[in-house]
C-alpha cells in the first residue's frame, strides 16, 4: 500500500487539498495502485478521502500581531504531525501552500527523513511579497518537485535550481462544474432583472474584525445610492457564520447568507471581496471585483518601517498577468467611500466593467489548461516507490 501525506491550512488549502485528494485517488486507481492518504487539512479532505490528523482550516492567519494567537495550536498539530512521519513514514510528502508551518515540516523531514520525496504544490507566494529572499530559498530547499500554479512562479524558482513543473491552476477544473449566471440565479431565485452584489469579506477570522466592518458600511452606502441593490453573503467556514449574523444585524442590512460560494458568485452582477483564491474564482466567472486587503495597523507599520514590505500586487487576479485587472485597496485606501466608488463605476460604467472582463481573458490564458489536478497527482505518484 502506497501511502501520501498532505500538509495544508486554512479554508483555501483544505479546498485545494480537497481537489488534490480526489485526483490521486482516481489516478492510483487507474493504474491500479492501492493508496491511502493522510493529512493535515479540513473537512474537505476528509470527504474527499484523507485520513485527517489535525484540521488546520481555522488556525490560519497573515501578519505578525494576528499569527500570535495561533502559535501554540499550530505547535500541536505540528507535534502530532512530526510523530505520524517519524513512526510511519509515507511514501511521499505534499505540502500545499501554508508557509511557516509547512516550512517548519519540510526541514523536519529534511533533518530525520532525508529520503523521503517533498513536492511543494501551490507554493507560498513569498516569491511575490516577501522582503527575505530566504523566504523563497527556504521554499527551494525543502521541495524536490514543486508544481507551479503560476507561469511566473514556475520560472522564479527555476531560476533557482528548483525542479519545476507549470502544471497551471486547479480552479480551472473547479470551474468545469460552477454554474452559470442563469443557473445559479434559478438555484437562488433570483430574476434575471435583480442587482446583485455579493460580499466576501473573511475565510480567516482576523479577516471578520479588519475587513468585514468595511464591507458592510460601504454595502449600506451603496444601497443609499442604488436602492435596488440586493446583497448575498457566502460563507466560507460555518463557524464564521454567528458574528457575521451579528454585523448585519448591527448594520441594518438585508443580507441573505448563502452557503454554496460558486453559485452566490456566479449569480452576482459585482463582488466587494478580500484579497485570496476566490478573486480568481470571481474572474473565471467574468465577474467584475472590488479587491480589500486589511491588516492589523502594527502589523503594516511594522513590515513597511523595519522589512521594507512591498508588493506590486496582491491579488492573484493581477499576479497571473502582472498587471491592475482589478482594483485593490489595501491598508489605509481600503476605506468605505473608496468601495463605494469603485463599486458604483463597476455597476453604471460599461466601459470600466469591459475593460475588467477583458482583463480577465487574459487570466485565463495564464491559468493553463483545465486537467491540472490529474497533472499534478500523475507528478506525485510518480515519486512513488516503485
Amino acid at each position: 500500500m502506497s501511502r501520501v501525506f498532505i500538509s495544508t491550512g486554512e479554508v483555501s488549502g483544505d479546498l485545494q487539498g480537497a481537489l488534490l485528494v480526489e485526483a490521486l485517488y482516481r489516478q492510483a486507481q487507474a493504474e491500479e495502485l492501492p493508496l491511502e492518504v493522510f493529512a493535515l487539512g479540513g473537512e474537505r479532505m476528509a470527504k474527499a478521502g484523507a485520513t485527517l490528523l489535525g484540521n488546520t482550516t481555522n488556525i490560519g492567519s497573515v501578519g505578525i500581531l494576528e499569527s500570535l494567537p495561533f502559535v501554540l495550536p499550530t505547535l500541536k498539530v505540528q507535534r502530532r504531525a512530526k510523530a505520524f512521519l517519524r513512526e510511519s513514514p509515507p511514501d511521499v510528502l505534499v505540502l500545499i501552500d501554508y508557509m511557516g508551518p509547512n516550512l517548519a515540516i519540510g526541514n523536519y523531514v529534511r533533518q530525520y527523513l532525508p529520503q523521503l520525496p517533498i513536492v511543494y504544490y501551490i507554493a507560498p507566494q513569498a516569491w511575490v511579497w516577501s522582503p527575505f529572499p530566504e523566504d523563497a530559498n527556504a521554499i527551494a530547499r525543502v521541495s524536490d518537485r514543486l508544481l507551479a500554479v503560476f507561469p511566473e512562479e514556475a520560472r522564479f524558482f527555476a531560476a533557482r535550481g528548483v525542479n519545476v513543473t507549470w502544471v497551471g491552476h486547479p480552479l480551472l477544473d473547479r470551474m468545469e462544474t460552477a454554474p452559470s449566471r442563469d443557473q445559479a440565479r434559478q438555484q437562488l431565485a433570483i430574476t434575471d432583472e435583480e442587482t446583485i452584489v455579493a460580499l466576501i469579506p473573511a475565510s480567516r477570522r482576523q479577516e471578520i474584525q479588519f475587513l468585514l466592518p468595511v464591507i458592510l458600511e460601504a454595502a449600506v452606502v451603496l444601497q443609499e445610492k442604488c436602492p435596488d441593490v440586493k446583497f448575498l453573503l457566502p460563507l466560507s467556514n460555518p463557524e464564521f457564520l454567528s458574528a457575521i449574523e451579528t454585523a448585519i444585524d448591527q448594520y441594518s442590512l438585508v443580507v441573505d447568507v448563502v452557503e454554496d460560494t460558486l453559485s452566490a458568485i456566479a449569480a452576482a452582477d459585482l463582488a466587494i471581496t478580500k484579497s485570496g483564491t476566490v478573486n480568481l474564482e470571481l474572474a473565471l466567472l467574468n465577474v467584475p471585483q472590488v479587491v480589500l486587503y486589511r491588516v492589523n495597523p502594527l502589523t503594516i507599520w511594522l513590515g513597511r518601517t523595519f522589512l521594507n514590505f512591498s508588493v506590486p500586487f496582491i491579488s492573484p487576479t493581477n499576479l497571473v498577468v502582472n498587471q491592475p485587472i482589478v482594483p485593490e485597496l489595501l491598508q489605509e485606501d481600503a476605506t468605505v467611500s473608496r468601495v463605494v466608488q469603485e463599486a458604483i463605476a463597476l455597476l453604471r460604467e460599461s466601459s470600466q466593467r469591459n475593460t475588467m472582463l477583458k482583463g480577465y481573458q487574459q487570466v485565463r490564458a495564464g491559468l493553463g489548461e483545465v486537467g491540472v489536478r490529474d497533472r499534478a497527482a500523475k507528478e506525485i505518484l510518480s515519486l512513488l516507490p516503485s
